[in-house]
């Protein structure tokens, strides 16, 4: 069988890596110079490695852990320290530490009873939010308090956290900063059914909530070798090449694709294929959906969905940033947070010191901190010049870090997205559409498709196994917590 696959993110790549190991004919179709999707990364011409975002791998992504064991990307993940650390203003330092030898979910209350980024009032609240929360039920039944977090898509998490005794200086200190690392949005904004599905994964292992950061970029580290497996096995990517257009037969009321138009820098044609895949974003599947079909549910709820903003800046110094007290310049001897950062006292809600995290590509010899920096809420940023923007974010870095005073910067770069991820809204799940559609050989796969996860790189992965189950008309083997052997 021949398919057609129209996008090179996780969703399509994951997908690609089924249907090749069933033994089928797969070519992928992407509109950019680069894969990789929304974990796409490049090399400018000065050798610097930019990325769309800063991309996180958490030990509960067990689908995606499992793709890159069976490509041989696993060992290109660096694990960092057990802990959720928040920098405050001034190089105030606290954390959410759960390393704790008992294990889940003792583990998770110590963390949050123990946390200094909030007093102990807020914490005791925190704790009578969190333990009336059906988390609590999910650690002796799981699938039971899914359906409970299924069901409380249609309101905020911040309408769910406070009346259930939260208080509105937790959401500010420390749960919005994760609502914006998580969906780009504040825990006014996104669903109680997101931040709770991402708790009760979490919360049902010890090790669900340690993370990992790549050795270096994700084109090299984490879609290149994904890439080299599929084509290994006869698939075929095409980069620059946008899709024109959809071209469909209509028969007693239902429609099957007869091919597709796509063009690049010399030509236009068609692509003919058994089976067709879109594993695009929500902008990207609105442009190439023909407007007949939203006739459709599963296409008009598309009309529903919505995508953030996402600006990342990386900023590069000539000392070391993150190490709070020496104001060390030797940049021979690397010092800092090696971790994923949070703060509720800047305008970059999670950010890195990528020379430390991720030192193969990002350090830099005789140079120091490469912080990455994600900008939330992003619409304020768009259509800003990357040097007003650089100004304002390198004053919050020196009010964040005063080691940072004194260090020259070196080197920025800005990105900007206008339309991301699609935005976790209060009553948005019911839009979300299924892999399969009323098309009879088309399909859908991208993280903002069904699966139980948010649009996240696991999402992706999820989405992409969930399509090719269904193009392969086989039951889906989705890896559950930690299932990546």
């Amino acid at each position: 069988m021949k398919i057609a696959i129209v996008g090179s993110g996780l969703a399509g790549l994951t997908a690609a890596v089924d249907l090749v190991d069933n033994g089928h004919e797969v070519e992928i179709y992407e509109s950019r110079p680069f894969w990789g999707g929304k974990v796409g990364s490049w090399v400018d011409k000065e050798g610097n490695h930019i990325e769309m975002g800063l991309h996180v791998f958490f030990y509960n992504y067990a689908n995606l852990f499992k793709l890159m064991k069976k490509v041989g990307a696993f060992d290109n993940l660096l694990p960092k320290d057990h802990t959720h650390l928040f920098i405050n203003e001034g190089g105030n330092l606290k954390s959410l530490d759960f390393r704790f030898a008992i294990g889940a979910p003792f583990n998770g209350l110590k963390a949050f009873f123990t946390t200094e980024q909030l007093n102990i009032v807020d914490k005791f609240r925190n704790a009578l939010a969190l333990g009336t929360s059906p988390i609590v039920r999910g650690l002796i039944d799981y699938e039971g308090a899914m359906v409970i977090i299924r069901d409380l898509d249609k309101i905020s998490f911040k309408q769910w956290f406070l009346n259930h005794g939260g208080s509105l200086r937790s959401l500010e200190r420390m749960w919005d900063p994760i609502a914006y690392a998580l969906g780009f949005i504040n825990c006014e904004d996104i669903s109680a059914r997101c931040m709770l599905t991402i708790f009760m994964m979490f919360a049902a292992k010890t090790e669900a909530s340690k993370l990992n950061l790549l050795k270096g970029s994700p084109h090299r580290w984490l879609t290149q070798p994904i890439v080299d497996y599929i084509i290994k096995k006869g698939a075929k990517i095409h980069l620059n090449h946008k899709v024109e257009e959809i071209i469909f037969k209509e028969s007693n009321s239902s429609y099957k694709v007869e091919k597709i138009k796509v063009s690049n820098s010399k030509e236009e044609k068609f692509i003919y294929a058994d089976k067709y895949l879109a594993a695009c974003d929500v902008p990207g599947i609105k442009k190439i959906i023909p407007q007949e079909w939203y006739r459709f549910n599963e296409f008009a709820g598309l009309k529903k969905l919505r995508a953030v903003a996402v600006a990342t800046i990386q900023l590069r110094y000539d000392g070391w940033v993150t190490e709070l007290r020496n104001f060390n310049k030797d940049n021979e001897k690397p010092t800092g947070l090696d971790n994923l950062l949070y703060s509720a006292d800047a305008s970059f809600s999670c950010f890195a010191d990528l020379a430390l995290t991720s030192p193969v590509d990002y350090r830099k010899e005789g140079m120091g901190s490469l912080l990455q920096c994600v900008l939330t809420p992003g619409d304020k940023w768009m259509g800003r010049s990357t040097e007003k923007i650089t100004a304002e974010i390198v004053k919050e870095v020196r009010n964040l870090f005063p080691s940072s005073k004194n260090l020259k910067l070196l080197w920025s770069n800005v990105v900007q997205i206008p339309q991301s991820l699609y935005r976790e809204s209060p009553g948005m799940e019911p839009y979300r559409p299924n892999q399969k559609t009323s098309i009879e050989n088309f399909y859908l796969a991208g993280s903002y498709t069904k699966q139980d996860y948010i649009d996240s790189m696991e999402g992706a992965t999820m989405s992409g196994h969930l399509a090719a189950s269904v193009m392969l008309d086989k039951k889906v083997d989705l890896a559950k917590n930690l299932s990546v052997n």
